[in-house]
């Protein structure tokens, strides 16, 4: 098992820890309560898809269920998942992609909330293969025998990115993935040091703002409305705790709606957890926050997994699903 969590993290190390709520940023295996407030460790990614956990805890949704959330930020989900099943959080947020492969892995991990869904609309997603103003690259098929960072190698992303250069008529085989943080990819894309990125938002409205131009919505081509994060914890802790899941999931739940009715207030949120100017946050394109994942679209992620050899068995979805 250690073998295993420590090659979901390899390239992946847990980056700046900051609290939500709360200041105190120790690394207990155990959730801590309060007069009635239980506090729980979260492991989230510094990118606009986690924006209704901040805005929930601001607008006491979280408190209101009995939570008061610490959160950790990590590189990628799959850095998330080693804390999460070792107990240094009790709850993390990843890609279903890294959840499928850390569950064929034998990992314990346990999807319980919905986190975020694709906009569905080609050129107007939170996520796009992006290259440098005058780039020679102008479609995913291009991208054979170039550089294209990943915040992750084999995840979500790159399925991605192999998916939109496959219907481009590329090989994606052909392609050079290499990893890096979203919020280093702007200045690696400027500078030359990469030939595209798979970035999110924020990091998709900087490159937009150096001149930086889109060349395929990924998501999209891998199914409409693609279900592409949730919140997970371990199959330990769900049986240990239930009441304690339960209200994640409930104030959760609270939190997605809250965000994708409030526009404006979830926008904002973000410059709380990241560093993007207020000149390019009215740029920044949000995710949809549904309250249910779409589950075909994991299917057809599951599906697009199996051809890119990702899994060492077919994942159990059943189980692996709320």
């Amino acid at each position: 098992m250690r073998r295993l969590l420590a090659g979901l993290a390899v390239g992946s190390l847990l980056v700046a820890a900051s609290a939500c709520g709360s200041s105190d940023s120790g690394s207990s295996d155990k959730s801590s309560s309060s007069g009635g407030t239980t506090t729980v460790k979260v492991g989230l990614i510094p990118i606009v898809d986690v924006a209704p956990l901040y805005l929930g805890q601001e607008k006491g949704i979280f408190a209101k269920h009995g939570l008061k959330l610490e959160v950790t930020t990590a590189q990628s989900g799959a850095a998330i998942v080693p804390g999460v099943v070792s107990g240094q959080f009790q709850f993390g947020f990843s890609n279903v992609t890294s959840l499928m492969i850390a569950q064929t892995n034998s990992v314990p991990v346990q999807a319980v909330v919905n986190g975020i869904a694709s906009t569905g609309v080609q050129g107007k997603d939170f996520g796009a293969i992006t290259v440098k103003k005058d780039s020679a690259i102008k479609s995913a098929k291009d991208l054979e025998g170039k550089t294209v960072a990943n915040n992750a190698l084999k995840n979500i992303n790159e399925t991605a990115v192999r998916e939109s250069v496959r219907k481009a008529g590329g090989d994606p085989d052909k392609v050079k993935f290499v990893e890096l943080p979203f919020d280093q990819m702007p200045a690696a894309l400027d500078s030359g040091q990469v030939d595209a990125a798979m970035v999110v938002e924020p990091a998709l409205a900087t490159i937009k703002s150096q001149g930086g131009q889109e060349i395929a919505s990924p998501f999209l081509d891998v199914a409409p409305n693609l279900t592409i994060a949730m919140y997970f914890t371990s199959t330990q802790y769900q049986q240990q705790n239930p009441d304690v899941v339960k209200k994640f999931q409930e104030a959760t739940a609270e939190s997605l709606a809250y965000a994708d009715s409030h526009p404006d207030e979830a926008r904002d949120i973000v410059t709380t957890y990241t560093k993007i100017p207020a000149a390019v946050l009215a740029n920044v394109v949000l995710p949809k926050w549904p309250a249910e994942a779409n589950r075909a679209s994991i299917e057809a992620l599951m599906k697009l997994g199996e051809e890119d050899g990702l899994f060492k068995s077919t994942p159990d979805l059943d189980k692996l699903l709320p």
